[in-house]
């Protein structure tokens, strides 16, 4: 016992003495028994409530998800609601997607917000995050909870706080809320008599309403006519989205859909993939195998609560290859803004939004179209954000983030799965219609902006020592810099948390205008790209590379991507 940090034990002890549930009590003594360690990293901290909410392990203790530690924070954005809407008419709406406890930490939530006397609006099905997002507006909410920890191992949960605007919260509001959670420090501080008079349910007749927003987002129903045999395959991974994508797909007009009947039903235990992550070409398995049974022309799936989205299209030897959040998002970037150029809508009163560690040909792109795009702080809010302030003065075409999240339109205020599946097979089917594949697609696009390629590293470590590992990394990253990679000088080093832009052979210090963040971004002569980045969500450090070269011809794609990959991979030998 003598090795454990009395505050540790302490905090234990607390629980064990508290008004909570035997079961828990009888976890926590079996810890303090035999796994001490599990003890420590359940107890060493609370389970940081971030400016996008709560995600962590499930388990007993103060760094985990429970129903307690869900209860103090929901007392603590009860609170805040209260104080920043007094006397209003405060509703908040609540849903969740597939994972263990899903229902447990949803009526928990519900729970504890209308014994503060405030009205919950509860999906009576699991839903995808986007129509929670749409829910909160259309339903005229304070306020919306997602249970979720997105594409995170099944042992992973969480819970996604959204603002009145339908997106997850940023400032002023994001660290107003964490300071009211802060202040709930037992969870005898929690009210949790429940007021089932304020409690109601969202009914599937929601649906419809969402599917007729997504369906006027459709720029080609006539070529989709002609093409809606296009044999589509889609898998939601064991997650929520498995009525709604193909429901997306079909009001767009397609007629010719294969569920991938394994991953079909909704299971928190993600019984037939590694991780629940379609970013993982692993997860698509068994949709590559039943693209094949059906001679499929492009193949979707989403993560459990449906923001992301993959896709996978046959290359000329026929072979289905993965397309990345990067190429996708600059696809329907490209897809959109000739389209609306087509129709002549395109007048300056526009604009796109990516985010810092997404394709840069993005930008490009909206270069090349005369159309403003905004480079924002990872995590869509930031995004969502941008939307909000330039609402009712300009609008909004499409957006979104490398880590395959896209949204096009604004009705939703979160990256949306559904709607961006059902825009990626209009693209397909679109260009079909012009005796075109994606892959002719992107080399004109390659041809016209640049032949942009990226990838990017995941490091993990795990605890309270991986925690301290990521950030002395990131501390030797701006004490340390590196001089060149891959036989490239660094010119230019981006300290976004110092809010420094560094010309590396002048020595001259600009100031960035942009929120500040953990991350590290290293320009190189060659226009090479890399950034570091702690994830705010995982216990990672993600390291995102970009290359690029000019496509001289289409016929040259394979052999530029081949110079493309091999720079990528003399960059990642520097951090692996």
């Amino acid at each position: 016992m003598s090795t454990i940090d009395p505050a540790i034990l302490a905090k234990a002890n607390s629980w064990l003495n508290g008004n909570i549930d035997e079961e828990t009590k009888n976890s926590i003594r079996q810890l303090i028994k035999d796994n001490q360690t599990e003890l420590v990293d359940s107890f060493y901290q609370d389970l940081e409530f971030g400016t996008g909410g709560l995600r962590g392990l499930m388990g007993v203790g103060t760094n985990r998800m429970n129903v307690y530690t869900i209860g103090m924070a929901t007392q603590g954005l009860a609170n805040y609601l209260l104080k920043y809407f007094p006397g209003e008419d405060i509703k908040v709406a609540i849903t969740h997607d597939s994972r263990i406890n899903n229902t447990l930490f949803a009526t928990t939530t519900a729970n504890v917000l209308t014994a503060n006397g405030i009205k919950v609006l509860y999906f009576k099905e699991m839903r995808p995050t986007p129509m929670l997002s749409f829910a909160v507006r259309h339903f005229g909410c304070k306020s919306g909870v997602m249970i979720t920890a997105s594409h995170n191992p099944k042992e992973y949960n969480g819970y996604k706080a959204y603002w009145e605007d339908g997106a997850q919260v940023v400032a002023p509001h994001d660290t107003n809320i964490i300071k009211e959670v802060q202040k709930i420090t037992s969870f005898d501080q929690v009210n949790w008599n429940k007021q089932d008079n304020l409690f109601s349910y969202i009914e599937e007749d929601f649906d419809a309403i969402y599917l007729e927003k997504v369906k006027r987002l459709s720029l080609a129903p006539n070529e989709i006519q002609q093409q809606k045999d296009l044999p589509i395959v889609f898998s939601p991974i064991h997650g929520a989205s498995g009525k709604m994508v193909p429901a997306a797909i079909r009001v767009f007009g397609f007629e010719n859909i294969h569920i991938v009947k394994e991953q079909a039903e909704p299971d928190g235990t993600f019984p037939t993939v590694v991780y629940p992550n379609p970013e993982e070409a692993e997860a698509l398995t068994l949709s590559l195998k039943l693209g094949k049974e059906v001679g499929a022309e492009l193949i979707l799936a989403c993560d459990p609560d449906g923001d992301r989205y993959a896709a996978a299209v046959p290359n000329a030897q026929g072979e289905f290859e993965l397309l990345n959040g990067n190429q996708t998002g600059s696809l329907l970037t490209y897809y959109l803004l000739s389209r609306w150029k087509e129709a002549g809508k395109l007048n300056g009163k526009q604009f796109m939004v990516n985010t810092i560690v997404t394709t840069e040909l993005i930008d490009r792109i909206c270069e090349g179209f005369g159309v403003k795009c905004f480079s924002v702080l990872t995590g869509f809010k930031n995004i969502a954000a941008i939307i909000r302030d330039l609402e009712g003065k300009e609008t909004f075409i499409g957006g979104g983030e490398e880590s395959y999240g896209y949204l096009v339109g604004d009705f939703v205020r979160d990256k949306d799965g559904v709607s961006a599946c059902a825009m990626v097979a209009e693209v397909v089917a679109y260009y079909k219609t012009k005796g075109k594949t994606v892959f002719d697609v992107l080399a004109e696009i390659y041809e016209r902006f640049g032949f942009y390629k990226e990838t990017l590293i995941s490091v993990t470590k795990k605890g309270k020592d991986g925690a301290e590992q990521i950030q002395a990394l990131m501390t030797d990253f701006r004490h340390h810099p590196p001089k060149e990679m891959n036989g490239q000088a660094v010119e230019r080093i981006v300290d976004v948390k110092a809010s420094t832009v560094t010309h590396v052979e002048s020595g001259k210090v600009e100031k960035l205008d942009m929120d500040k963040s953990n991350v590290m971004q290293f320009y190189l002569a060659d226009g090479s790209k890399i950034s570091a980045r702690p994830s705010g969500t995982e216990p990672k450090i993600k390291y995102y590379f970009s290359v690029n070269k000019t496509l001289p011809q289409a016929s040259d794609y394979r052999k530029v991507e081949s110079e493309l990959v091999s720079r990528l991979e003399g960059l990642k030998q520097y951090f692996s």
